[in-house]
């Protein structure tokens, strides 16, 4: 088959011999696109092992060589992420705007390992005894497994693989099935940056690749954003097998409202964090809690907001693209038939909406769900999907406790205009990440990202100094030199 996906393996693509291959959808036009091949055992050894062969060259290349390039890895990317939207646009279905937003923040992390010469400076204490000295350095850990999601085929990848390569490290990268193109055209751009062949690979697959890389002797690490049972299952088994784990899980973000709040912007505020990406973000706000009587003065406004949205093909100008396959879409609408049946009231159904674009796409408008029970699967369960749910308490610390009694912890806000209030709530909340009148609370690249609770597996969150920490291995050298040698006379500056 012609239009395949293939691999991208030390330096050139890897045609795939495996037979098995996965359709890729354009989720606007509803139908098959190419195909992407799923690895089988002979190509994920052949992606483990050109990332093992190519890891000493590339750990003893000076700080310099690899800050160079890195940043021209960066500049290409400036010049070219408009391309790169469009692919993301194409597979995945975001609108082109929130495609060169996702770009944008990865981009933060590429930038923020430019620095990695200054993120890597180790201690040195002189004469801790007689003639002795004592120092530290960070050393990469060899082979790194980055397994990314479908949500943000560019962003989420590009969250570690910057700081890994920056720091000496070689990956192997498996991005989702469902948009996988565009982990192939970054692993050209950075060919074109200078990379070495074997530093970067991609390897496409299903849980075949994924159990490859967890379960392979030669690779040291595993990075994993997605679903809070596969995170689980890749940090359980990958610490089986003796590998260092960052998995990121799942996620029911509220945003807590209280009756001081401006209402204006918290109602700007939900449909942007609401119903941005369609919904399938981990940063989503799903449930508004407001504390009475704030809904009754808050869904008006909302409502009149969202019925301004336009939802369709993201290369036309729309406000919100498709869902990433049929069968999510199905799987999202059905939760709205399940809030009927458990007593909420659907206030706006996304069921059959108005959309520009062809009629076979994956669509689903913006759905708005009043008075939803904390029993319902609408409530406890991660929709990942355009359906923005209402819950009404009494009271700041009602609002609080039902946060707080929630199986995930990833990210969370508070609508306030009190101070005290807010200081208290970033206090006692139970959440990883935290916005004040800020609806995504996503941290910029210097700090670091992840939550607490079933959204986090493991204790390292990913990019910022935890990210470095990660990737690296710290040693500590205790030395004593008797006698002092000489490097002979040089007037000139050192080069690389």
């Amino acid at each position: 088959m012609s239009n395949v996906v293939n691999h991208w393996i030390n330096g050139s693509e890897f045609v795939s011999t495996s037979g098995r291959t996965s359709p890729v959808y354009d989720p606007a036009l509803g139908v098959e696109t190419k195909r992407v091949a799923l690895a089988n055992q002979v190509e994920i050894l052949a992606a483990i092992k050109a990332a093992k062969d190519a890891f000493p060259a590339w750990r003893d290349a000076s700080l310099s060589k690899r800050q160079q390039v890195i940043f021209k890895f960066r500049e290409l990317l400036n010049d070219r992420k408009g391309e790169l939207a469009e692919i993301i646009t194409s597979e995945h279905g975001k609108v082109l705007s929130d495609a060169l937003g996702e770009i944008t923040r990865g981009q933060e992390v590429v930038e923020f390992a430019v620095g990695i010469p200054h993120l890597l400076k180790g201690y040195y204490s002189e004469n801790v005894s007689t003639g002795v000295d004592v120092y530290s350095t960070r050393q990469p850990l060899g082979v790194v497994g980055i397994i990314s999601p479908f949500n943000f085929p560019a962003m989420v990848p590009m969250w570690f693989f910057p700081i890994a390569i920056a720091a000496g490290n070689t990956v192997v990268m498996k991005p989702s099935e469902k948009d996988p193109s565009a982990s192939m055209w970054v692993a050209k751009l950075w060919q074109e940056a200078g990379l070495p062949d074997g530093v970067f690979n991609v390897l496409n697959g299903d849980k075949e690749s994924v159990d490859g890389l967890i379960e392979s002797p030669d690779v040291e690490s595993i990075s994993f954003v997605g679903s809070t049972p596969i995170a689980k299952y890749i940090y359980e088994n990958s610490s089986k097998y003796g590998k260092r784990v960052q998995a990121l899980g799942g996620a029911k973000n509220h945003m807590l409202v209280l009756p001081d709040a401006d209402l204006e912007l918290v109602a700007d505020s939900a449909i942007n964090a609401g119903f941005g990406s369609a919904g399938e973000r981990c940063m989503a706000i799903s449930v508004v809690v407001a504390v009475e009587p704030v809904a009754d003065q808050l869904i008006p406004k909302i409502v009149a907001r969202m019925s301004k949205l336009v939802t369709g093909d993201g290369r036309r100008g729309c406000d919100m693209g498709p869902l990433v396959t049929r069968e999510h879409r199905d799987k999202v609408a059905s939760y709205v038939e399940i809030a009927e049946k458990d007593g909420a009231v659907v206030v706006v159904d996304g069921r059959n909406p108005q959309v520009n674009g062809e009629a076979g796409g994956f669509w689903l408008g913006p759905t708005l769900i009043d008075k939803v029970p904390t029993t319902s699967k609408v409530y406890t369960e991660e929709i990942f999907g355009p359906v923005l749910s209402i819950v009404r308490v009494k009271s700041y610390d009602e609002g609080v406790a039902l946060i707080n009694s929630g199986a995930f912890g990833n990210g969370t806000a508070i609508f306030t205009n009190d101070g005290g209030a807010a200081r208290k709530f970033q206090n006692e909340v139970e959440v990883g990440m935290i916005g004040v009148n800020v609806p995504i609370p996503v941290p910029v690249a210097y700090y670091s990202f992840g939550g607490w609770k079933n959204s986090l597996f493991g204790v390292t969150k990913a990019h910022g100094m935890e990210g470095v920490h990660f990737f690296t291995r710290g040693k500590a050298i205790t030395s004593r030199w008797l006698d002092p040698s000489h490097g002979g006379i040089n007037l000139g500056f050192p080069q690389n």
